[in-house]
């Protein structure tokens, strides 16, 4: 219930921070206007601007705003809303273009005022925001290099929309809404320099240093970071950290990944990261001493979250194992005595990620463990194939619809296990995921 209301609180603080600009538009005596088209449009455009400014707020990592929901979560609703935001900005524009062409005034930028122009430039700008954030995949644009121009796409186009709308002056000239306004636009700036400057400074007299880089199996290293001057960080198993990796955190070059380690260790934390692209395929050049800063923890994928389950349920696939391993080896130097099930999906048997250490954990913990391979070895007399509903129901015990699952892999896998789970009528309650690729 308490997370229930800390939900509830966060989604009417980010309505009340979307609805306030709009009160601009109702205080005091209304400016002239050429009929609703008009206000709509006026409308439409305040409202898509403050969504643009509290975009910022859903990724400048409040601790608190994000407890109730996930990181994860909050980064699909910035992406949706971004979405969401382009289109209204997008509209506005659009209906002054049919309903009022007249008010646009020139096109040509050496001709239109300055305030015309930077509006279209922030529109612009927006576009390619969010055609580069849903396609960078397919656009191939590294993640690194695609940070740093989001950044600077969504403040050159939020600077400038906020040039747009003091320039016209509509709507805002009247004291009160004046007032208004000026604390709304100093709210937006102080919360970007929060974001961009504030938080890097605090990160910075954090630093971490590296202590170990231990090859995996699976093509995956396991990277130790020692805290540097200070006493570490504490994190509940399965939550997860930004890397910033031999640079400063003013860099913008940082990448999330889960702790594998043990929670109960605050002087080793350890990311177990497989070679998936350009950042994690250097992990393996890492040297002994470099420098590491860590922003977090976050995430609500945790058993700690749970803590009257009668039993828990993990299954991953691949790397997805890390943040699992890191909550049985939390729960083994715990001396937990819960029944736990871990059925693991892999490729091969060669590629099994942490394949001895699961072995050794048996011992500690009261654990059954399930290896599933695509691709099994000859003579293999475990199980094989995909993890579905059939065979879910041949590990798992009667009970186990009463159990928290926790399940961690790529999306395809992900969204497969999903339905079997719900074939097998586990509550939707009970299943807790963790988003493998937020961007």
């Amino acid at each position: 219930m308490r997370i229930v209301l800390s939900a509830i609180s966060w989604v009417s603080i980010y309505l009340a921070l979307v609805l306030v600009p709009l009160a601009v538009l109702t205080i005091g005596e209304m400016p002239p206007g050429s009929g609703f088209w008009w206000d709509f449009s006026m409308a439409l455009g305040f409202a898509g601007m403050a969504m643009m400014g509290v975009q910022f707020f859903l990724t400048a990592r409040f601790r608190r705003a994000c407890a109730p929901f996930g990181i994860d979560i909050l980064y699909y609703f910035h992406r949706y809303l971004a979405v969401l935001a382009c289109s209204f900005v997008f509209l506005h524009f659009l209906i002054i273009r049919i309903d009022n062409v007249d008010a646009l005034g020139a096109i040509n930028p050496l001709e239109a005022p300055w305030y015309m122009t930077a509006g279209r430039a922030s529109l612009l700008l927006l576009v390619l925001l969010v055609v580069t954030s849903l396609w960078r995949k397919r656009l191939r644009i590294p993640y690194d290099e695609w940070r740093m121009l989001h950044i600077g796409l969504a403040v050159a186009a939020f600077l400038l929309a906020l040039g747009h709308i003091e320039g016209v002056g509509y709507y805002i000239q009247a004291p009160a809404k004046r007032w208004l306004w000026t604390g709304y636009t100093l709210f937006w700036l102080l919360l970007i320099g929060h974001v961009r400057l504030v938080k890097p400074w605090s990160m910075r007299k954090r630093p971490y240093r590296v202590a170990e880089v231990r090859q995996e199996r699976g093509n995956s290293w396991t990277l130790s970071l020692a805290p540097d001057g200070h006493e570490g960080m504490r994190f509940e198993p399965g939550q997860f950290a930004w890397l910033t990796l031999r640079e400063s955190p003013w860099h913008i070059r940082e990448h999330p990944f889960s702790f594998s380690s043990s929670a109960a260790r605050q002087d080793r934390l350890e990311f177990t990261i497989k070679e998936l692209g350009d950042f994690t395929r250097g992990i393996r050049d890492t040297r002994t001493g470099e420098i590491a800063y860590l922003d977090g923890p976050y995430g609500v994928f945790s058993v700690d979250r749970y803590p009257d389950a009668p039993g828990f349920v993990f299954i991953a696939g691949g790397v997805g194992a890390a943040p699992i391993v890191g909550m049985l080896r939390t729960l083994a130097d715990r001396h937990e005595r819960r029944p736990l099930w871990f059925v693991y999906g892999n490729n091969r048997w060669e590629n099994v990620t942490f394949r001895e250490e699961l072995e050794a954990l048996k011992q500690r913990l009261d654990l059954r463990l399930v290896h599933v391979l695509t691709e099994p070895p000859a003579g293999w007399q475990g199980e094989s194939g995909f993890i579905t509903a059939e065979l879910l129901k041949k590990v798992l015990p009667g009970d186990a619809g009463e159990y928290e699952y926790f399940l961690c892999g790529p999306k395809p896998m992900s969204d497969a296990v999903q339905r079997e789970l719900r074939d097998l009528r586990v509550p939707l309650g009970r299943i807790h995921l963790e988003l493998f690729d937020m961007v």
